[in-house]
């Protein structure tokens, strides 16, 4: 398969982070699947407690039912291809941590939401989000079966073994890690996680200074065996590789 990741620079624009995402998508025309680093739309509001954020969140909530779902999904459609984003979504009154998944015909086949919730300095999610009630979900696609685990929740190592014991060929993570985390220690992590379940991972990072946080990029393929098929540098970018499940 074709696998595409934009690994993106995040702004506290919300339009913006909007158009910079379709041009990704536009750019990835001719893969099979493009999926995007978490909270592609916001700045990483939960480096901050609600008291102390500088900002009205409010204006980074994605409704499931908005508008913008609707352009996400036209733009699958037109260049043909898988794509799942990940948006901070109100979901039935509730708000989630979420990616989509949304196939090459522009419908959406499925949602997934964080399942864990990461409580301590700068990660101050559980006052943000709540957790998925479904658990880890699989995608049966034209190119292999693919499993979603968000960001906090591959450090549990149930998140990728029930994908794999749901028939996973492919986990993506997308995730915010930065400079200040031991970047070599997660891909030995993914290493594991991939070796010790027998299925390939992709981990998609944002990149660029947000705030107090500074993102890594360094996003990684790794294969089935637990070998570094591709590492990023900090810079944005399309990354394109063709990965063989």
């Amino acid at each position: 398969m074709k696998l595409a990741m934009a690994q993106m620079r995040i702004s506290r624009d919300y339009d913006e982070n909007f158009r910079q995402s379709l041009r990704f998508i536009k750019n990835a025309r001719g893969c099979d699947l493009l999926f995007f680093p978490e909270v592609q739309l916001s700045p990483f509001f939960a480096q901050y407690k609600k008291r102390d954020l500088p900002y009205d969140i409010h204006a980074y909530i994605t409704d499931i039912n908005d508008d913008l779902i609707g352009d996400f999904r036209r733009a699958a459609q037109e260049n043909q291809l898988f794509i799942s984003p990940n948006f901070y979504v109100n979901d039935g009154g509730k708000q989630y941590d979420m990616s989509l998944m949304i196939d090459s015909v522009g419908e959406i086949i499925g949602k997934s939401a964080m399942v864990n919730i990461a409580d301590h300095p700068c990660f101050y999610e559980k006052e943000y989000y709540e957790p998925s009630k479904e658990g880890y979900q699989v995608y049966e696609t034209p190119f292999g079966k693919v499993g979603i685990v968000i960001c906090y929740d591959r450090h549990f190592p149930e998140s990728v073994r029930s994908c794999a014991a749901q028939k996973a060929e492919l986990v993506i993570i997308p995730t915010a890690n930065t400079l200040e985390e031991d970047m070599l220690y997660f891909e030995k992590e993914i290493q594991s996680l991939a070796r010790d379940s027998g299925v390939a991972i992709a981990m998609c990072n944002r990149t660029g200074t947000e705030d107090k946080m500074h993102f890594a990029g360094q996003s990684v393929i790794v294969s089935a065996g637990g070998e570094t098929l591709f590492k990023a540098d900090e810079k944005e970018q399309l990354i394109i590789f063709d990965l063989e499940l």
